[in-house]
C-alpha cells in the first residue's frame, strides 16, 4: 500500500482476495480455483489494495462461569484471582511520531484523506460488523478481539495493524487498544515513537501486575498501546495458559465499545499466533500479492484455524481491473 507508485493506478483496497485464493477451500483441503505463485522479496509495506472475503462464521462458544462455593473450607486463591481488574486508564498522554508515520505511509490522525485511508475505511467496516451488533451495539462473542497476522515476515502485517488501529480510532464512539504481541521482535512502540516498558507478557508472567498501568495513552484520544513487555524464552507456554483469556478480558472490562487489535508474529515463523487465535473472535490475514504462496497460505490458515472468522487482506496489488482510485475524489482541499 505504500512505496513507489506503479505505472497503473493503485486498485481498490477490496480487490477480492477470492480472485487469488479460495480460503474456504483451503480450510477444507480442496484445491482452490486460482493460485498466486510466491515471488522474490519485495519492500513491505507495498502499495496495495486489500480484500476481505469472510468465511461462514461458526458459533462462538461462551465460557460457563464456575458455580459459587457454598460449603466446606474456602478454596485456595488462584493466581488469576490475584490480578486486579483494569481501571479506567489514566496517566500522561504520549505524542505519536507523526513524521515517522508519514514516512511509512501510515494514516495520520486528523490528516488529509488519502487512498490508504479510504481503503482502511472499508476494511474497518468489515471488522466492526463482525465485532458489534448493528442494532444493540453489543459485542458478538469475542469479535472485538482482532488478530492481525501473516504467513511470513515482510508481508506488511504490522503496517496493516497500525493503519487499521488508526482508522478505527477515528470512529466517534470507539476506544481502540493496539497490542504488541510479537514478543520476539516487538516494534510497535518504536514505529509510533512511544516509550518501551512493561506490557502484555509481564501481565501473563506476574499474576499480581495491574496490566492497566502498562497501557500507554496517546495523543490520539481514542487510541492506546500496550507494549509487548519482557522477553522470555517460554513465551508460547505462557500464552497457552488459562491466564491469557482472563488477562485479555480485563482489557475490555471497563468499556464495552473497546476493540483490541493484536499484532502477532507471522503464523509460519512462531507458534504464538496459533495460541492467540484461540482467544480472538476474528483474524485479518495479510496476504502479499505475488509473494505469499498458496502453500504458505494453506499452512498459516490451518495453524490459526481455531479462530472462528478468518478474512484475507490482500496487500501489494499493483493493478485494479475496476479502476478504483481511492483518495483522488476529495482532493487536497478536503478537511
Amino acid at each position: 500500500m505504500t512505496g513507489p507508485s506503479a505505472e497503473r493506478k493503485s486498485p481498490s483496497l477490496l480487490e477480492r482476495a477470492a480472485d487469488h485464493f479460495d480460503l474456504a477451500a483451503a480450510l477444507q483441503s480442496v484445491t482452490p480455483h486460482a493460485v498466486v505463485p510466491g515471488a522474490g522479496a519485495a519492500p513491505a509495506p507495498a502499495e496495495s489494495d486489500a480484500a476481505a472475503d469472510p468465511l461462514p462464521e461458526p458459533a462462538v462458544a461462551k465460557a460457563t462461569p464456575p458455580a459459587p462455593h457454598i460449603d466446606g473450607p474456602a478454596p485456595l486463591q488462584s493466581a488469576e484471582a490475584l490480578t486486579p481488574p483494569v481501571p479506567v486508564w489514566s496517566g500522561m498522554r504520549h505524542a505519536i511520531d507523526r513524521d515517522r508515520l508519514e514516512a511509512l505511509g501510515i494514516i495520520l490522525p486528523d490528516g488529509e484523506i488519502t487512498g490508504t485511508g479510504e481503503e482502511f475505511r472499508i476494511v474497518k467496516r468489515r471488522v466492526l460488523a463482525a465485532a458489534f451488533d448493528s442494532e444493540t451495539g453489543a459485542t458478538k462473542g469475542r469479535g472485538n478481539f482482532v488478530l492481525v497476522n501473516s504467513a511470513h515476515p515482510g508481508e506488511g502485517k504490522t503496517w496493516c495493524a497500525i493503519n487499521l488501529a488508526m482508522s478505527l480510532a477515528a470512529e466517534q464512539d470507539m476506544d481502540v487498544l493496539l497490542v504488541d504481541a510479537d514478543f520476539g521482535k516487538p516494534e510497535l512502540c518504536e514505529l509510533l515513537g512511544l516509550p518501551e516498558g512493561p506490557g502484555f507478557m509481564d501481565a501473563l508472567v506476574d499474576p499480581q501486575m495491574p496490566i492497566g498501568q502498562s497501557i500507554l495513552r496517546t495523543d490520539v484520544p481514542s487510541l492506546s498501546v500496550l507494549p509487548a513487555g519482557r522477553h522470555v524464552r517460554n513465551d508460547t507456554e505462557f500464552l497457552a495458559s488459562g491466564r491469557t483469556r482472563q488477562v485479555m478480558d480485563r482489557l475490555v472490562a471497563d468499556n464495552a465499545r473497546r476493540i483490541v487489535i493484536f499484532d502477532s508474529p507471522p503464523a509460519l515463523a512462531a507458534s504464538l499466533a496459533s495460541e492467540l487465535a484461540r482467544h480472538v473472535g476474528q483474524t485479518v490475514m495479510v496476504v502479499r500479492a505475488d509473494r505469499t504462496s498458496e502453500a504458505a497460505l494453506r499452512d498459516a490458515v490451518n495453524l490459526i484455524g481455531q479462530c472462528p472468522l478468518i478474512r484475507l487482506l490482500l496487500n501489494g496489488v499493483k493493478f485494479s481491473s475496476s479502476g478504483r482510485q481511492f483518495g483522488t475524489y476529495y482532493g487536497k482541499a478536503a478537511s
